[in-house]
């Protein structure tokens, strides 16, 4: 079964169920998708409420080689005790969703990294955010070790990061500070 989406110029959103030719179009997004989950059989889940003004809500995940899951015994005590806001969550991995204040979403991001680090000894590398396929082959390094595709995998998103944060409106400040909130030396 395969569901379509399409913003039209006019500001609607057109959804169509392939397997049947169920259409629909209407002002409202969500109406769209909830009418065609309906359609397709499928349960809906509304999005979540907006966040108040200066909360945030994000999903920070610890992946590490992928032999550590969410029962592992080092989040035994960040489970107990995760940080408020926080609930853990079985993402595949071990996850934390978060909604936390801060002045900014990567304010309340360095806060949360910098906090669970500091009481629990985890850092969480990622927000979840799926990458490209194939963008981490097998190992952390390849062959040529620190000067090879993964070290320039990395030198391109830190660059990229450092470009979109820039037009976000973020500055130097706030990308040292979520690189500092990680323990990274």
């Amino acid at each position: 079964m395969s569901l379509q989406f399409l913003r039209n110029a006019d500001g609607t959103v057109t959804g169509h169920n392939e397997t049947n030719g169920f259409t629909v179009t209407h002002a409202d997004e969500e109406e769209v998708k909830r009418q065609l989950y309906e359609d397709a059989g499928w349960a809906y889940t509304p999005p979540p409420s907006p966040v108040p003004p200066g909360q945030h809500r994000f999903l920070l995940v610890h992946e590490e080689d992928g032999t550590c899951g969410f029962e592992d015994e080092r989040y035994a005590a960040l489970q107990a005790r995760p940080p408020e806001g926080c609930v853990p969550a079985d993402h595949g991995h071990f996850a934390l969703e978060c909604e936390r204040r801060g002045k900014t979403l990567l304010d309340a991001v360095a806060c949360t990294v910098a906090e669970v680090r500091r009481e629990h000894g985890v850092v969480m590398n990622g927000l979840g955010v799926a990458g490209r396929p194939g963008e981490w082959p097998g190992t952390d390094t390849d062959a040529d070790g620190r000067d090879g595709d993964a070290a320039g995998r990395v030198a391109h998103l830190v660059l990229t990061a450092a470009y979109r944060s820039r037009r976000l409106g973020y500055g130097r400040k706030e990308l040292v500070r979520l690189l500092d909130a990680t323990g990274i030396e």
